[in-house]
């Protein structure tokens, strides 16, 4: 809901009308928060804007954003931070997580299970575009998540390095990064620049290897050439192809039965203490009577 009314006064002009509804109908066409430059290459490739006119979209999309005008609102757009999204986390085992809960059963509903003690090797997936976390986090699961954001800084390669000496400790297993960043020269200098000093700092051995985006990949699935002309953006991709692209990735490095399987068992522990509860709710509810 818009927290004011539109600040334009007699609307934007009609042809300012229609790209921001057509934008819109992008920007409701996926199940996550998108950036401005997804948008702006979905507009491209519709033929309403040319490759250097991101600028004038920018300031349309502000503008528009900025008045609530149409459903636009402040926090309609992606503005991902650089930092680890953790999404996996848990106990070894069934037994092993019932015995840490103990008596305490309101845990019972956080009940995590950690399915890379039984995959082959620990995966984690890194990408360049932090304003398409959202899109990473839509098509992947139980799996860390470090957005780069352009040139990572050093205190996050730090943080990244010690980080995946304590994953070798506890799993003591491979360690596969999964990597996704434009195909351009600034692209190929961010995955090296972070996998070079990741891997000074860090004591654990690790493997990048790179998922997209590729040459091969762009002229797959025919997407523009960046707004700079320089190669080849993540963010050009059709939705439907960065989720192939992600998926077969993953499938590649990840047992997904494992996954089912782990959260099988979740399911099985939360209904057995969920069994627990009822009765001893039942019991009070009985004294009180």
């Amino acid at each position: 809901m818009p927290l004011r009314k539109e600040g334009w006064k007699n609307g934007p002009q009609a042809a300012s009308k229609a790209i921001l509804n057509a934008a819109f109908l992008h920007v409701r066409s996926v199940p996550y928060t998108v950036s401005l430059r997804w948008i702006f290459y979905r507009l491209y490739q519709d033929g309403i804007y040319k490759k250097d006119e991101y600028s004038k979209w920018s300031d349309l999309a502000s503008r528009a954003r900025h008045d609530f005008y149409g459903g636009w609102h402040p926090g309609l757009i992606a503005d991902d931070t650089r930092d680890v999204i953790t999404r996996n986390t848990g106990y070894e085992s069934a037994d092993d997580a019932l015995e840490n809960i103990g008596d305490e059963l309101s845990k019972a509903a956080n009940i995590w299970i950690d399915h890379f003690y039984r995959q082959a090797c620990y995966v984690e997936l890194w990408f360049e575009a932090r304003a398409m976390g959202a899109q990473f986090r839509y098509y992947t699961e139980r799996i860390d998540l470090i957005p780069m954001g352009g040139q990572s800084s050093i205190a996050l390669r730090w943080k990244i390095a010690k980080r995946l000496e304590k994953k070798a400790e506890r799993y003591g297993k491979d360690i596969v990064i999964l990597y996704f960043g434009d195909e351009d020269l600034a692209g190929h200098q961010i995955e090296q620049t972070a996998r070079g000093d990741v891997a000074n700092w860090s004591g654990s051995e690790f493997k990048v290897i790179r998922c997209g985006l590729t040459v091969e990949q762009a002229k797959k699935y025919q997407i523009p050439d960046s707004v700079e002309g320089k190669g080849y953006q993540w963010e050009a991709l059709p939705d439907d192809a960065a989720e192939e692209i992600i998926i077969a990735a993953i499938n590649e490095y990840l047992d997904t039965d494992i996954i089912a399987a782990v959260k099988d068992e979740e399911a099985e522990i939360y209904a057995d203490w969920s069994s627990k509860i009822e009765e001893i709710a039942d019991e009070l509810k009985r004294r009180k009577e």
